[in-house]
């Protein structure tokens, strides 16, 4: 598995929360360094592994993959998958400085 991503501009590396919370809120908020002040925005590329990571998983899982009869219990397992997908996704996601 990569690192997480570090600052083009200094080298220093972001934390996995800043990372993380970068992509929950409106739309995906950019990165400012801490030390330098550098403002870097995910990539389209970065955009696609999130979504794959956090939505497709869940959306296979909650229609085509459902094992239990309960509806709830499908519910709860599809987003259960979509929480540990999104905690991979600081460590494969770039960014790109402006």
């Amino acid at each position: 598995m990569s690192n997480i991503q570090q600052c083009k501009n200094c080298n220093k590396h972001f934390s996995w929360k800043k990372v993380y919370l970068s992509f929950w809120g409106w739309g995906y908020k950019s990165i400012i360094c801490e030390k330098c002040g550098t403002e870097h925005r995910i990539t389209f590329s970065g955009r696609l592994i999130a979504t794959f990571l956090i939505v497709l998983p869940m959306s296979l899982f909650m229609n085509f993959l459902t094992p239990f009869e309960n509806f709830f219990t499908t519910i709860f397992n599809g987003i259960l998958l979509a929480f540990f997908g999104s905690i991979l996704t600081p460590f494969l996601v770039r960014f790109k400085s402006n």
